[in-house]
């Protein structure tokens, strides 16, 4: 898809002639591309429902803009793309969305604007608030052992987050917190789309999971979640970065909501408990939807 800013790549699992509504897929970062979440792509056609992947600007086989100025990089510009995107498919008017981390906080903000073609919202692993986000993901630090508070404590006194020792910390936050099964390919791949072009991350997020000191870092839609008009689940892992505190906020402040959390995963349910992920997220949609 052309548009002002560049081209938006994409790519539709199944078939949209199909009569049943379809999906579009948000994937996280900001900026780690489709590929770890073409699983939930997978899932949801496996049923017949037709689901769209695509790269948001900025990443993937989208166009990079490295050099854009870091006001350039906001959740309204990926609302527009989103819109847009729909509206190219020829599918506006009849949609539903499920954002993962980051997509799903975009996902939540773009449905509390009335959008008459969105019939549904799903939601995995997502805050609302980077607040909160940070202010959770202290509290998991600090369960870490001694000597990984250590690394992560030197690399942000130097601020230098490319040391071996740097890196090795991260790892088992993320074996923790993250993805507690072996990373598929799929999910290194999209680590390595922000280690190819971090703009995006950087300048929204930062240069850690803990440290949001990029455009993202006042963020917050709680007092409008409840604009959201839409049936609306939210999905978490017992070990996952979106805390189930956090996503007790969500749920209270959603009208027509649904929470279900899954005990063996951390912030990636959709690879690491695929089947039950699958269950539930087709189960829902299938009740909601046509």
């Amino acid at each position: 898809m052309k548009w002002q800013h560049g081209e938006t790549w994409y790519r539709i699992v199944g078939d949209l002639s199909s009569a049943k509504t379809p999906v579009v897929v948000l994937h996280g970062g900001p900026g780690a591309a489709h590929n770890y979440v073409i699983a939930i792509a997978d899932a949801i056609a496996s049923t017949g429902r037709p689901a769209i992947l695509y790269d948001q600007l900025g990443c993937g086989l989208s166009t990079h803009l490295p050099d854009a100025p870091s006001e350039f990089w906001t959740p309204e510009l990926f609302m527009e793309e989103l819109t847009l995107l729909t509206q190219h498919l020829g599918i506006a008017d009849n949609f539903a969305i499920i954002g993962q981390s980051w997509g799903g906080m975009l996902g939540m903000q773009y449905a509390t604007f009335d959008r008459p073609g969105l019939k549904a919202l799903i939601v995995a692993d997502s805050p609302a608030s980077m607040a909160i986000w940070s202010s959770e993901a202290a509290k998991l630090r600090a369960l870490l052992p001694v000597e990984v508070e250590a690394a992560l404590k030197a690399a942000e006194a130097a601020n230098d987050y490319t040391s071996a020792e740097f890196q090795a910390a991260m790892d088992i936050y993320y074996q923790r917190h993250v993805c507690r099964i072996p990373f598929p390919q799929d999910v290194l791949d999209s680590f390595a789309q922000i280690e190819e072009d971090p703009t995006v991350y950087h300048t929204m997020n930062g240069p850690s999971e803990f440290l949001c000191i990029g455009s993202l870092k006042s963020w917050d839609i709680h007092d409008d979640l409840h604009k959201i008009a839409v049936p609306t689940l939210l999905i978490n892992g017992a070990y996952d970065e979106a805390t189930p505190g956090m996503v007790q906020e969500i749920h209270r402040r959603i009208p027509d909501v649904l929470w279900e959390q899954f005990p063996l995963s951390a912030h990636m349910p959709h690879v690491e408990e695929p089947e039950r992920f699958s269950r539930i997220v087709n189960g829902f949609l299938d009740s909601k939807l046509n």
